[in-house]
């Protein structure tokens, strides 16, 4: 970086500063304040060696390798901190499906009703999707690694009540805080990517980040239903909370700062703590090339400034435009709206499928706990396939000439891919017969989480390259519905499965995503001419 190569503040000029000179006058002078970007060339601090009267040794130099664009870390640097983001995001996909397992030993224990008991499940989806309204403007003010490490320490604090509990109450309360802690872990994850990865190299980090969020979904009944099997419930929660708190040691340790705007403020106070305590030595001013006489230098006294500090406002406007642009752009912006609402029900799909596999698999095939539970080892093989398939795909649109520089080349595969949505759908209801192999449907979850992938990815590369300054707002939009739909749905699965009939009411969800399926294929066309009448997305076009 041009800041850290081009001129060093270790490497200062040596200069004998005499009496009378242009030097000795500094002290004299205004101070001016200049703009500083993270690319900004430093200017050389003017240092007397030997110090002169009235001076004293000067301090050393800040190191300000830590301040560098977040964009030209090293690759293992990278690498790193998607590999840990990703983790904390398997371990929040994990959190909404963990509960499901045990339904039947605490609808028992606690008299209430399976329907009741999936209230856990809506309380944690309502926490997940109303806290980064709250978070997001803080993380712009203090940046993400504090609160990675706060949410973190909530996430694993609810877990502990969670798994001591004695009462459905008290479940509820640590649910809602866990969907809070864990909302951070898979909110921001996308923030945090778009802040070390240009656009044009993202789609690998988002495709392992969306994998992650499904992963730990699907292994989560997976894992639980072999706890609840062999041990007490509440290992459950215990064993997640060991694990999850490793990872907020970890995060303490290696996850680094990776807000652009919060790491130049920074910078900007410690070169401007560093040009105080030069002035307190007696050495004044920086080398500058002089305005009007390039080749010629001059001394000036600087501070340094940044814009977003300026153009930021108070915490609590920061917080009202938070919970108040989303939800405007969900109803005037076409592109919010639609793939909101996409997402959303795929989410619910997704969701749904904690309360309808158990359902069917009891029912038709005589399935214990712990061998509903490896059904969903379908949806973690699908994951994992699409994952492969997502990554390898960019390369092979890169190479045909098919991913063009417009937002509209996200779409070209997920037109394709997202049909595996509602055929996973079909292909499961019709298929859920005692006279059918318990393998097959099984297959079609697999299937049906295909789909959910390749929508879920696609949203928010679409979004982020759409309306980019705007991007967090038009995720939060789609984040904040997609999980309050995901948490309703469970409440409805076993009525809409037993009144409708399984292949009935599966095939009810299939013709939804079918339709659905229109949404890439129109913004495919027509993206271009919609986005053109949006103002946040075309103003930034330009």
């Amino acid at each position: 970086m041009a800041s850290e190569t081009s001129v060093s503040l270790k490497e200062s000029t040596v200069m004998e500063k005499r009496e009378g000179s242009p030097e000795s006058q500094t002290e004299s002078q205004d101070i001016e304040f200049r703009y500083l970007e993270l690319e900004t060339a430093l200017p050389t601090p003017c240092i007397s060696l030997p110090p002169g009267p009235n001076q004293s040794p000067a301090p050393e130099a800040p190191s300000l390798e830590k301040y560098i664009s977040p964009f030209l870390w090293p690759t293992w640097r990278k690498s790193m901190m998607t590999y840990i983001a990703c983790a904390v995001t398997a371990l929040a996909g994990y959190a909404a499906g963990e509960v499901s397992p045990a339904s039947e030993e605490l609808t028992l224990e606690w008299g209430i009703s399976a329907v009741v008991y999936n209230l856990s499940i809506t309380i944690f989806c309502i926490g997940f999707a109303l806290a980064p309204m709250l978070l997001a403007p803080f993380s712009e003010l203090n940046g993400r690694r504090p609160i990675f490490i706060a949410s973190g320490i909530v996430f694993v604090a609810s877990l502990c009540g969670c798994g001591g509990t004695t009462s459905f109450a008290g479940l509820c309360v640590a649910r809602f805080f866990q969907g809070m802690g864990g909302s951070t872990f898979s909110t921001m994850v996308g923030g945090v990517i778009s802040d070390i990865y240009h656009a044009h190299d993202r789609n690998t980090a988002m495709a392992l980040f969306s994998a992650s969020a499904l992963f730990g979904t699907g292994l989560a009944p997976l894992i639980s239903s072999v706890i609840v099997s062999h041990t007490t419930w509440r290992w459950v929660y215990f064993s997640h909370a060991i694990v999850s708190a490793a990872f907020v040691v970890i995060i303490y340790f290696f996850f680094k700062e990776t807000r652009g705007s919060v790491l130049l403020s920074r910078k900007a106070k410690t070169l401007n703590k560093y040009y105080e305590k030069l002035e307190e030595a007696g050495h004044y001013g920086v080398i500058l090339s002089n305005e009007e006489f390039p080749d010629e230098k001059c001394i000036r006294r600087i501070r340094w400034k940044v814009k977003s500090d300026e153009q930021r406002a108070s915490i609590l406007s920061m917080v009202q435009i938070s919970l108040y642009r989303p939800f405007h752009m969900l109803v005037t912006e076409p592109v919010v709206f639609f793939f909101s609402l996409w997402v959303s029900f795929s989410w619910a799909v997704l969701y749904l499928q904690f309360s309808s596999v158990p359902l069917i698999f009891r029912t038709n095939h005589n399935f214990t706990t712990e061998q509903t539970g490896a059904v969903f080892t379908s949806m973690c093989v699908g994951v994992i396939i699409i994952t492969i398939i997502s990554i390898y795909q960019e390369r092979v649109a890169k190479h045909f000439g098919l991913h063009s520089t417009a937002a509209e080349g996200r779409l070209y595969f997920v037109c394709i891919e997202s049909i595996l949505l509602p055929i996973g759908l079909f292909w499961f209801g019709w298929t859920s017969f005692p006279s059918v192999p318990w393998i097959v449907p099984a297959l079609a979850v697999g299937c049906a989480t295909m789909g959910i992938f390749s929508i879920y990815l696609a949203t928010f590369n679409y979004l982020a390259d759409t309306y980019h300054r705007y991007a967090s707002s038009a995720i939060a939009a789609q984040s904040c519905c997609r999980n309050l739909l995901g948490g309703v749905f469970p409440l409805v699965t076993n009525a809409m499965f037993n009144n409708l009939g399984y292949p009935e009411a599966s095939s009810l969800l299939g013709a939804l995503g079918a339709v659905l399926t229109l949404v890439p294929w129109v913004l495919a066309f027509y993206g271009p001419q919609i986005r053109a009448k949006s103002k946040l997305a075309s103003e930034l076009a330009h």
